[in-house]
Formats: C-alpha cells, structure tokens, sequence
C-alpha cells in the first residue's frame, strides 16, 4: 500500500513546464485525488528512493552519490529551458532557505536536467548563477542513458513534448517532486510543487533538527 501511495504521489508531480508555477500539485487517478498533505512531511520516507547516480557537474568533473554523502541535499529534475516551474521551485527553495533558524545548515541543492542535450556543463554553470536561486545550487547533466538512470532511481518520470511553434523546438514535462536526501543519500521527505517556502522550512526544521 505503501508503495502505491508512492507511485500515485509521484505521478501527481508531472508537469509540463507550460504550466503555471502555482498550480495546484494534485492529479485524479482511479483513487480519486491525490496530495500530500504539509503535516505528513515527516511521513514521506521511502528507502527505495534515490539509488547509484554517475553524472557531470557544471564544472565537467564526473560525479556520483558518493559525492554528495556526508551532508543532506534537496534534489530536483528540471531544465534551463523550462519558463516556470522550475525556476520558480528553485527561487521557493531560496526563501525557504532564507527561513531555517538561525545556525542551522541548509541542505545543498542539486538540479539534474531532463534535457541534456541542451543543458551542457557550461549552460547549467550559468544558469546556477541565477542570484535569486540557493546559494548552495550544483547541477548536473549525463548522456541520456545517465540520466535516465538517475530518474528512474527516483522514480522520476520525463518526456519531449514537440513545439515547432517555438523557437525553442521543444519543452520537457517532468515530475516536480523535491527530494531531500540524507547525509546517506536515503530519503528522508519529499516536497510537493504546491508546498511554499514557510511549509518547506518547517519541515525541513523538523527532519534535519528532530525535538530531542
């Protein structure tokens, strides 16, 4: 049960990045509507998420999830390219950030373009620039295959949708779920596209620093 509450949630998370950026993170399924409550947060931990990655950084050195233990991180699928959502999750991310107690450490953020073949090293190095996203911002990119992996270690679904209309070509729909990844890369609580920054705060407050 536990596994398709999961599965539902996650596919609730699909978005075309044409969508407004506050629209409501909810899908109708055979189950009726699906979300994820705020004061579940604590509650969204699933062991099965978030396995081997093998990616490049923005700086072109070659990663994987080995690099990123030791400290927790908030983990996104997105692209340069999408107009709204993603920035907008990444400007949340920055005020929630803004909204930790003081002497807290924030997680650090890592974005994993679903469109590498636009998002080289050299593109998402500047577009993590952006001064209204987390200071703590690393991106990564792969071959296709790299980053299938990736996504579907977290259960992340991703697909072209053609524009020929646009100058751009094409866009990308992508599940929205933020991910926040342990100091043991294991999941410890997901995030919602309709979560804001104080409920994003709150829970990380409440996972990263548990009542004693």
């Amino acid at each position: 049960m536990k596994r398709a509450a999961l599965l539902l949630a996650l596919s609730a998370s699909l978005f075309a990045c044409s969508k407004p950026a506050d629209a409501p993170s909810v899908t109708r399924t055979e189950a009726g509507v699906v979300n994820a409550p705020a004061e579940d947060c604590t509650s969204r931990a699933y062991p099965n998420i978030g396995g081997p990655i093998a990616l490049i950084d923005e700086k072109g050195r070659a990663v994987t999830e080995a690099d990123f233990k030791g400290s927790p991180s908030l983990v996104f699928f997105g692209f340069t390219l999408c107009p709204d959502v993603c920035p907008s999750t990444l400007v949340r991310l920055k005020r929630a950030m803004d909204q930790l107690p003081d002497g807290m450490t924030p997680p650090r953020v890592i974005l994993i373009t679903v469109d590498p073949a636009r998002d080289t090293s050299e593109k998402l190095a500047l577009y993590i620039e952006t001064k209204a996203f987390p200071e703590n911002l690393t991106a990564l990119t792969g071959s296709d295959a790299a980053i299938k992996a990736a996504a579907d270690k977290f259960y992340a679904s991703y697909s072209r949708i053609e524009q020929p209309e646009s100058s751009a070509g094409y866009t990308m729909d992508h599940t929205s779920l933020i991910y926040l990844m342990d100091e043991n890369w294991t999941l410890k609580t997901f995030f919602m596209a309709d979560d804001t920054p104080d409920t994003i705060a709150s829970c990380l407050t409440k996972v990263m620093q548990p009542e004693k």
